[in-house]
């Protein structure tokens, strides 16, 4: 699966992804956004894991498995816009604020909001169709959840 999904991001015209690898690809933006302020820690992990057993009914153990995967993909996708893209196909627009939201979680999970962060999550919005007022609301919304 890793590699028919490397292969389909890298196609200039993607198809929709079936959910596993939709999934996958959310895992692997998770990631890349984890990993933008060059402090990819534990509580990002975690916070990344607990986002994917959340949202696809997973245990911890397979949300890992998941994570571990994505960490790979991320570092050999060129691009942050190959996630978005196939996401984009895989997740209707009414639920992409789960998507932002998900963004802002592990973002914010170090309670320091970092600029390489926020630019990677502007851009994911706008990769995404989502609303800079949306984007803001789904960051109140994870902030409030976290005090």
């Amino acid at each position: 699966m890793f590699g028919r999904l490397l292969t389909q991001l890298l196609t200039p015209e993607p198809t929709p992804l079936p959910a596993p690898e939709a999934r996958l690809a959310l895992a692997a933006l998770l990631v890349r956004l984890a990993r933008a302020d060059e402090h990819y820690t534990d509580p990002e992990r975690a916070r990344i894991d607990r986002v994917l057993a959340s949202r696809y009914g997973v245990s911890p153990f397979e949300a890992a498995k998941i994570r571990t995967e994505a960490e790979v993909l991320e570092a050999e996708a060129p691009d942050t816009v190959r996630f978005t893209r196939a996401l984009k196909d895989a997740v209707p627009h009414e639920d992409r604020m789960s998507l932002m939201e998900a963004l802002w979680s592990v973002a914010l999970i170090d309670n320091d909001r970092d600029p390489r962060e926020d630019a990677m999550i502007r851009q994911a919005a706008d990769l995404l169709g989502v609303s800079d007022k949306d984007r803001a609301i789904a960051r109140q919304t994870i902030e409030k959840k976290q005090k």
